[in-house]
């Protein structure tokens, strides 16, 4: 009763911007259910006059409805047939993953970037977008702002690429075996994937869909070392600072081994579409409830004044994985 009382009000209201970002992500794909939450978001921010009574529900949807989302995102995750058929990409994966870590690292030393900002950008450019800003946010303890910082960077170049991708490999002469490795490797979001991909399709009235998809969860799978590298990262940089001991228990993200394991329940006893589906839906929309509290926190001013460096960031990643990914198809002979 004391957590309804608390938190029902802020959790209430996330859920109310919710339903209609759902929608529109629903409508627009290209564009997606987080971004339209992260907008209505920061508006509705602006003209709430008394914030407090929901102070508490939003900071406990950003938070943990956050880490419950990546733990449901685990059903839709069955190892053996996403390593089956996205092994053929996992140079690619690796060469884009590891492309996009170091530009961040190099850019966040030149640039002077926050911390947070050259991992959240870095790693949701490599890795999977929003879900991978979702797993790592915690584990690294990046503030709200940095988030929707983060995730409106990912999704400036989703919808670039979308847009432009499906031209793009028509132009290089890609096969329709070499454009869903592009797409799957070189594109951030699950929906901008499934946009490139569909676009793609429907010109060539080819099948492209379910590879792309494929290789795309082989490259969400990368959430399990990254964010416990940076755990343990993390957990050493504190007790460097602090001069206390190192405990892997204290900065371990539980969440990213529950997760794990509802990837390996998912495997071992093969459950079906029909279990996995709505588990799989149910995590997406908690994450549009979680990116609405994260746009609830974050002042869309300072937004805009600061996001001169990470969109840089976010571009130099995108065109990095861009030239890596159809190199790496060229030397393999996939093109």
């Amino acid at each position: 009763m004391n957590f309804i009382k608390k938190n029902g009000a802020g959790i209430l209201l996330c859920l109310i911007i919710a339903v209609p970002a759902w929608f529109l992500g629903q409508a627009v794909p290209v564009i997606g259910g987080p971004v339209f939450a992260i907008l209505i978001g920061m508006i509705l921010t602006l003209l709430l006059t008394k914030k407090d009574s929901f102070t508490a529900g939003i900071n406990y949807t950003s938070k943990k409805i956050l880490q419950a989302a990546v733990v449901f995102l685990g059903f839709g995750m069955n190892l053996t047939e996403i390593l089956a058929k996205g092994r053929q990409s996992l140079p690619i994966i690796i060469s884009t993953i590891s492309t996009s870590l170091i530009i961040a690292f190099i850019l966040y030393k030149a640039l002077k970037l926050r911390t947070n900002n050259a991992i959240l950008v870095g790693v949701g450019s490599s890795i999977c977008g929003g879900s991978a800003i979702a797993a790592t946010a915690p584990v690294i303890d990046a503030s709200d702002e940095e988030v929707a910082q983060s995730i409106s960077v990912i999704f400036l170049f989703n919808v670039v690429a979308a847009l432009i991708f499906p031209t793009l490999g028509a132009m290089l002469g890609l096969s329709n075996e070499g454009f869903g490795l592009f797409a799957g490797t070189a594109i951030n979001d699950t929906s901008s994937v499934t946009a490139a991909a569909t676009a793609w399709d429907g010109i060539h009235g080819s099948s492209t869909l379910e590879s792309a998809a494929i290789v795309k969860m082989t490259r969400t799978l990368a959430i399990i070392p990254i964010t416990l590298i940076l755990a343990i990262y993390r957990g050493r940089k504190e007790k460097q600072t602090a001069g206390s001991s190192f405990s892997l228990k204290q900065c371990f993200p539980f969440f990213v081994l529950f997760f794990v394991l509802a990837s390996v329940v998912t495997t071992v006893f093969s459950l079906p579409a029909t279990v996995t589906d709505p588990l799989k839906t149910l995590s997406k929309f908690l994450i549009v409830m979680a990116m609405a509290a994260i746009g609830l926190n974050t002042n869309i001013v300072k937004l805009v004044k600061t996001g001169g460096k990470p969109i840089f960031t976010g571009f130099c990643c995108w065109v990095g994985i861009t030239l890596v990914s159809l190199g790496m198809q060229h030397v393999l002979g996939i093109w």
